[in-house]
């Protein structure tokens, strides 16, 4: 089956400085399913103190999904990536990161280059609305679950520099 490469990106605001935006970010762990829209299950193993491997086990029409991912990170750039070794976007790599918009706002730069099969070559029309679909979903997920989450748990932290413990 051929694939294609679909490239999109997007940007979310936040409400919190970009130190803790980055922090909240990628303290990554067993706690975090229930911040998707999509029951999640997830489990986390440490490699070194910049890589880790995340297990997503999400439940798609009911049916169970694993997912495992190898995530970088590039504190110096408030940055990291997320590279799927299996499941549906198999070989497709996301790249975040959040810039400083002032002392108080930031946002997160997001572009992902999903590589998924298909079963016949795409005009450049349907790549792109393809593309749109996947930017809209994960740009809808960041909007309505994640940045809210983020505000509401950094926002009411007192000292807003300890690290969650989720």
């Amino acid at each position: 089956m051929p694939f294609v490469s679909l490239r999109y990106r997007f940007r979310q605001p936040f409400r919190v400085p970009a130190t803790l935006a980055y922090e909240w970010c990628t303290d990554f762990g067993a706690a975090d399913g229930p911040l998707f829209a999509q029951r999640t299950e997830r489990t986390v193993r440490w490699l070194t103190p910049d890589a880790l491997v995340m297990r997503d086990t999400t439940y798609p029409g009911g049916h169970r999904r694993r997912i495992r991912r190898l995530v970088r990170l590039n504190p110096r750039e408030m940055a990291w990536t997320n590279t799927h070794v299996d499941g549906p976007f198999r070989h497709s790599q996301f790249w975040y990161r959040v810039v400083a918009d002032g002392l108080r706002r930031s946002h997160l730069e997001f572009e992902g280059l999903a590589v998924v099969p298909t079963p016949r070559a795409l005009s450049p029309a349907e790549q792109r609305r393809r593309a749109e679909q996947l930017r809209r979903n994960d740009s809808v997920e960041w909007r309505t679950h994640l940045a809210p989450a983020l505000e509401a748990e950094v926002g009411s932290r007192p000292g807003k520099g300890r690290r969650r413990s989720r």
